[in-house]
């Protein structure tokens, strides 16, 4: 394989380096591509020649992409389109990242690769039109995550769920958490060995990566307090006291069905949490 991965700076992109560090890998942000535009998109690979392109680039601020559905949609679903066709004409295969958010969060259990997508926001609408994108080409691989945390936090948002509620408490803080939103929490490091599994085997299709499992953010929470020796002393909230504009599912948890096809397991949530928390407090480098 000689690969591209898009967002090679950004959370998972920088696994993803990683992990196929042994292999013929290129690595490039948003100085070197600008996945906006379609001649930055055909130079690029014209100088890789890559035969496989891992896109991790995204404009996730879902309360941002609420006020500027045009960007949201111009990163997460043109730029989508422009990459598959690219590839195509290439000969080369693509990889993009989807989002739990494709869902309403009304199902009242876990939902798999078959469970039909209704995004409640504009996030979620755009990954969803990137998806179709991607999965109307041929050799096209769609890996949806939920809740990604990992060593290097959004270049977005500027920090994580979990380093938060480990900040407050080392202050002495008591963090206030919602116990009635859940989801599948997203190790990066455990993705990026799953999309490296999946790419190798050719298993062109619809993936959800996550950790295995779900939990509430309460339940995340207080694992991640525990794990860190720190007080689990938490002040439990409801979604519906922070106050926001953007719709978003209550219940967005993932299944793995189709990984389950195709023999690959994922740690669970809280084996994934208990080896951030470990690389954390030591520094050290799995």
């Amino acid at each position: 394989m000689r690969l591209l991965v898009i967002g090679s700076s950004g959370q998972l992109g920088s696994e993803l380096m990683r992990v196929f560090a042994d292999c013929d890998v290129t690595g490039m942000d948003h100085s070197a591509i600008e996945v906006e535009d379609t001649v930055s998109i055909e130079t690029a690979l014209a100088r890789v020649r890559p035969t496989v392109v891992i896109n991790t680039a995204a404009y996730h601020n879902v309360d941002e992409c609420e006020q500027n559905p045009g960007r949201a949609f111009a990163v997460n679903a043109t730029a989508v389109d422009r990459l598959s066709a690219a590839c195509a004409r290439m000969d080369a295969a693509l990889a993009t990242m989807s989002s739990d958010y494709v869902f309403a969060g009304d199902l009242g259990r876990p939902y798999t690769e078959r469970d039909a997508p209704a995004p409640l926001n504009v996030y979620g609408a755009s990954k969803r039109t990137g998806e179709l994108s991607a999965l109307g080409r041929k050799h096209s691989f769609v890996f949806r995550t939920s809740g990604m945390y990992g060593r290097r936090a959004s270049t977005q948002k500027g920090h994580m769920f979990v380093d938060r509620i480990l900040k407050q408490a080392e202050n002495g803080e008591t963090p206030r958490v919602v116990t009635d939103v859940v989801y599948s929490p997203s190790y990066a490091i455990d993705v990026a060995r799953a999309i490296r599994q999946v790419i190798e085997l050719e298993a062109y299709g619809l993936y959800h990566v996550t950790n295995a499992g779900h939990c509430s953010w309460f339940e995340y929470a207080t694992e991640a307090l525990r794990l860190a020796g720190l007080p689990t002393q938490i002040t439990p909230a409801s979604y519906r006291d922070f106050e926001s504009n953007v719709k978003r599912p209550t219940y967005s948890a993932l299944a793995h069905e189709a990984l389950g096809r195709i023999g690959i397991t994922m740690p669970s949530w809280q084996d994934g949490l208990k080896r951030y928390i470990a690389s954390r407090l030591t520094a050290s480098v799995e």
